[in-house]
């Protein structure tokens, strides 16, 4: 898998360098500011790009911004944002298009390196990757979830993290099989038409997020 990163610290932007080539991928950019993170999504054609929210010049959201503008350009373009600290407007905006491949997670998550590898081939394959502390943040504040039973609003905590059927099967300890009939009720009680599943997913996860 091909990899650019924009992170302005050097010390981390080399440490992520080191954790996804030793965990196989290649790095074919490694950036401190939206601008050339922009003319390397061109360039190298990478199959995700690594994101710090905050970058220059702004040191707020400029990375977030600049991810969205990549999306903006490339529609479905699969971006993983690293942040600080839980803001739950920045994975609401990454969603916000619907197309899926985009994850958040907090940066003390990359300690955990085979979380932080498994989020980044999840979000190149098309999938969400929401840090499991924003999950918890949003599910102590249902909203429009309420139709949801307990169970349900768990399985789509865990859809949001990205998790596939047999992970979510796995954490509950629930069949694959019990997790898909929570799934399609999730999908009937939020009104997602049917559509191809993966995108479904998505809809959901973004119905989460939207419900704070």
């Amino acid at each position: 898998m091909r990899v650019v990163i924009a992170e302005d610290l050097a010390l981390l932007r080399e440490g992520l360098v080191r954790l996804l080539e030793d965990g196989g991928h290649e790095v074919v950019g490694a950036v401190d500011n939206g601008s050339d993170l922009l003319r390397a999504i061109v360039v190298s054609k990478p199959d995700v790009a690594v994101v710090d929210v905050r970058l220059p010049p702004t040191f707020r959201d400029e990375g977030l911004r600049t991810a969205i503008e990549a999306r903006r350009r490339q529609p479905g373009f699969p971006m993983l944002v690293l942040s600080q600290y839980v803001e739950q407007a920045y994975a609401s905006e990454l969603l916000a298009d619907g197309d899926g491949a985009v994850g958040y997670l907090l940066k003390e998550r990359v300690g955990d390196v085979r979380d932080f590898l498994d989020a980044v081939r999840r979000v190149a394959e098309g999938g969400t990757a929401l840090d499991p502390e924003v999950v918890r943040q949003l599910v102590t504040r249902r909203g429009p979830l309420g139709v949801l039973s307990p169970r349900e609003l768990e399985v789509l905590g865990l859809m949001a993290e990205g998790r596939s059927n047999a992970g979510i099967a796995e954490a509950l300890v629930l069949s694959e099989s019990a997790v898909e009939k929570h799934i399609r009720s999730i999908f009937a009680k939020l009104a997602i038409a049917p559509a191809e599943a993966d995108h479904r997913r998505v809809l959901a996860v973004l119905a989460y997020l939207r419900s704070t």
